[in-house]
């Protein structure tokens, strides 16, 4: 069945918050007046972790286009069928190999979109990344799988290459998905899953790692991770025969489609206030844009892809904010950019693109 999406990109719609200005005004609160927000700063500060500076540097994560098969309500990218533009080209993908060849720390490439795969160099890129050793995630919808007979043969390229899989899943039942995420996604992607089962992903001893993600359908904060993995493969199990190997909670950030979504339903104040009521310092040394670069379809730098969708990049001289002036040193004693939005990945047990921090 071919997935029909729920919606339409901001960018599509000609909507306000399709600017990253309009996104940052209401989560600052310079239009608004109902929150006594306090600054994510000040957070950190109290919390002893302010500023927030950046560790090693590990993971080298690309959004390597928003070009995307789905349009999903709470897409904090605002990817979908209309981003042809916002494609990675060949020259920036060769530059990034460079990057990740020279730097020894980096040991994972974690590529991310949009739907990765619609990429024309996709598959040339995971092979060059797979020769220079280092483990590759591919952040893939599951429904391009069986999407077009062209993407059928995915699940064997991933388990020859050794590709982690991260798909996202936001329920074990089709109405949920399907609210989320569009018509038609739940069932394509238990076809997909099934198809990665039976090329080994998710099966014990098969060193083929196969990862869900589950974010919630409405404007509320995740429950406990191993309760919801627990419950996620037992259902999978027994209504469908799936399996895989670990489920990752993530919190929806209040940015893109889903802060539309919260100002629509009339639950961006309550939202916001439970994110900062959640606020656990404990999280705050796990965070991934300590250790994670991320970059853009068009080579900009940033330090987490939700910034990377706020448009902020990092804190170093203008130059050295793209690929073409990477500079590892600078970028090890900037200052990580920080805004109200960091609460989401602060609340409650924290949050990162591997799940729960704490």
């Amino acid at each position: 069945m071919a997935v029909k999406p729920r919606t339409k990109t901001l960018a599509s719609r000609k909507s306000e918050l399709a600017d990253t200005m309009v996104q940052l005004k209401v989560l600052n609160q310079w239009e608004r007046a109902e929150i006594d927000q306090v600054p994510f700063a000040e957070k950190l500060k109290s919390a002893g972790h302010y500023p927030l500076l950046p560790s090693q540097l590990e993971i080298f994560q690309i959004n390597i286009g928003k070009l995307c098969n789905q349009t999903c309500a709470h897409c904090h990218v605002d990817a979908g069928p209309d981003k042809k533009r916002e494609n990675m080209d060949r020259p920036t993908l060769e530059r990034c190999l460079e990057i990740i060849a020279a730097v020894p720390t980096i040991h994972t490439v974690d590529i991310t979109g949009g739907a990765p795969e619609l990429n024309p160099n996709f598959r040339w890129f995971v092979e060059q990344v797979s020769k220079l050793g280092k483990k590759v995630i591919d952040r893939c919808n599951l429904t391009i799988i069986v999407s077009n007979p062209r993407f059928h043969d995915l699940p064997q390229f991933f388990a020859e290459h050794r590709i982690t899989v991260v798909s996202s899943l936001p329920h074990f039942s089709k109405m949920r998905t399907d609210r989320q995420r569009g018509e038609g996604v739940f069932d394509d992607s238990i076809r997909a899953l099934k198809m990665l089962n039976a090329v080994g992903y998710g099966q014990a001893d098969s060193g083929l790692e196969l990862n869900l993600v589950y974010n919630p359908t409405g404007a509320f904060l995740p429950g406990d991770q191993k309760a919801l993995e627990a419950e996620f493969k037992r259902q999978l199990a027994r209504r469908y025969g799936v399996v895989f190997n670990n489920l990752y909670c993530i919190t929806n950030l209040p940015i893109s489609r889903f802060l539309e979504y919260l100002l629509e339903s009339g639950n961006y104040v309550s939202y916001m206030e439970a994110l900062i009521d959640a606020f656990n310092p404990a999280a705050v040394p796990g965070l991934m844009c300590r250790n994670t670069i991320s970059v853009s379809w068009d080579g900009y730098l940033y330090d987490c892809d939700f910034n990377q969708m706020l448009d902020l990049k990092v804190a170093v001289p203008r130059p050295k904010q793209h690929i073409n002036e990477f500079d590892i040193e600078a970028l090890a004693q900037r200052q990580i950019v920080i805004n109200q939005h960091c609460y989401g990945c602060t609340a409650g047990a924290g949050s990162s693109c591997g799940g729960q921090i704490t």
